[in-house]
């Protein structure tokens, strides 16, 4: 399954892209990452069945297993394209959270974009490691 981050904004060079760029050499999925502007912009046609993630303040809070447990449960039913969107400084709109799969938040704090990337990244190169049977420093 394809792993589709899609975020509004440039991360050009920072300390966040140095950790976007880590991560991303480390996970095995499939994985592309896709940067638009504040506004507007092309959304690459996406490969179905496909789901959405949009990471919003009011969305669940799930830890790095249940987040797994997830993607395992799309990917082994069949979904080829898995988009988390990170929206612009406004956030999602009303039709896009009602159109999403599952609203996911990293706890109740606000998060810049450039750092909600670089930990969304993290998280599913966890995930993923998760579901590869590696050691997970947390379990047990």
């Amino acid at each position: 399954m394809l792993l589709h981050v899609i975020a509004r904004g440039k991360i050009a060079r920072s300390p966040e892209a140095e950790l976007v760029a880590r991560y991303e050499k480390r996970i095995t999925w499939p994985l592309k990452l896709t940067e638009l502007p504040e506004s507007g912009g092309r959304v690459p046609e996406p490969q179905t069945p496909l789901r959405t993630v949009l990471l919003d303040e009011n969305g669940k809070d799930l830890s790095s297993e249940h987040l797994a447990d997830q993607l395992e449960k799309w990917r082994d039913g069949g979904i080829r394209e898995c988009r988390f969107v990170i929206g612009a400084a406004d956030g999602h709109s009303d039709e896009e959270r009602a159109g999403a799969d599952l609203l996911l938040a990293f706890g109740s704090a606000t998060w810049p974009h450039l750092l909600a990337r670089a930990m969304l990244v993290e998280q599913l190169f966890r995930a993923t490691s998760i579901l590869a049977g590696h050691p997970y420093h947390r379990a047990g």
